[in-house]
């Protein structure tokens, strides 16, 4: 098996994805849909040996007691994003391609409301959507903007570091699961002792971390993060339900005073090939700022809808900006919008 020839095939197809799977045949995703790379499956006891030596035996020994893995590497001048996992007892990896340049924010396709999120000194902003949105890129692209107008300290963490950053006019350190720290929620806790002005998470996952992220926030930090969430709502129920029911009313009133913006964001297949970025944005004003204090989450969308002159656009309407500048196509526009009763979106 020529192990690293899947990875170039990927890197020559521009794929943002590669999947290899012992049993299964190789398979990439470009521009959102799977190809097969030929019709041979992959030899289970080859991807063994070629990922073992990929990693060395201390992460094999870890991967082995965990049965989970992700870490970075660079193979054939690319850096990928790559887990490893077991699935019917054979060895799974998949790997995102992850561009050796953090996206401008004219690449990414940032308008001037994300671009004044960067100059807030305070706050929450959560970056959400499903897997494979695009996430990560944009709170790179935030991180970057910041890191060449402001001098100040920028601590990330990650798992695994995706973008490294050169430092312009911020100091920024990038800490790493596993080899730089333990947990996210951790390396919070840690990093409010470490002077920091900005604080990016890649995820947040569990109780520990959203509270750490909450407390951080509130201290005086900018904090940036991601959800898998799809709306503004949903993200503010999600957060909290993590909490136990009697601490609801408390997460209310502090997410009303922390939280900044929620940018929910999806990417969409362009008429000329490649994907855009659709995003919808909640701005925390006064206005939804009571509503979340008042538990009436369920009429954030109407306040979203009516904020268009504070930069506020619901999904809907971000989709059909895309359609009336050209960029895509009418059944794309329609099929990706959300039913507005539901908040469902259809593929």
């Amino acid at each position: 098996m020529d192990f690293k020839a899947f990875f170039e095939e990927a890197i020559k197809q521009k794929a943002s994805d590669l999947h290899l799977v012992g049993g299964s045949v190789p398979t990439i995703r470009v521009d959102g849909e799977l190809f097969k790379l030929g019709p041979d499956p992959v030899n289970s006891n080859d991807l063994e040996k070629e990922v073992r030596a990929l990693i060395g035996e201390k992460k094999w020994e870890r991967f082995l007691r965990r049965r989970e893995l992700d870490f970075s590497e660079e193979l054939i001048g690319t850096r990928f994003r790559i887990n490893l996992h077991f699935q019917e007892g054979k060895i799974g990896l998949t790997a995102r391609l992850v561009p050796e340049a953090v996206p401008s924010p004219e690449e990414v396709g940032f308008d001037e409301v994300i671009y004044k999120l960067t100059h807030l000194q305070d706050g929450l902003i959560i970056v959400t959507g499903p897997s494979g949105s695009g996430k990560s890129t944009t709170l790179a692209s935030m991180i970057n903007i910041i890191n060449h107008e402001r001098r100040a300290h920028i601590i990330t963490i990650e798992d695994p570091i995706e973008y490294y950053f050169k430092e312009e006019q911020s100091i920024i350190e990038q800490r790493e699961l596993g080899s730089d720290t333990t947990s996210f929620a951790e390396a919070l806790k840690y990093a409010l002792r470490q002077d920091p002005n900005i604080i990016m998470v890649g995820e947040m996952r569990d109780l520990e971390t959203i509270t750490a992220a909450l407390t951080a926030a509130e201290t005086g930090h900018l904090v940036l993060t991601t959800l898998h969430t799809f709306t503004a709502p949903e993200t503010i129920d999600r957060i909290v339900s993590i909490f136990p029911a009697h601490k609801h009313q408390e997460i209310l009133v502090q997410l009303a005073s922390v939280l900044r913006a929620v940018i929910s964001q999806q990417l969409i297949p362009k008429i000329d090939g490649g994907r855009i970025a659709a995003r919808e944005i909640m701005i925390n004003n006064s206005a939804i700022a009571n509503l979340i204090r008042g538990n009436q989450i369920g009429q954030i969308y109407s306040a979203i809808q009516t904020g268009k002159k504070e930069g506020m656009v619901t999904m809907n309407k971000a989709i059909d900006n895309l359609y009336e500048k050209g960029l895509i196509s009418a059944e794309v526009s329609q099929n990706r919008k959300r039913d507005l009763e539901t908040q469902s979106v259809y593929y």
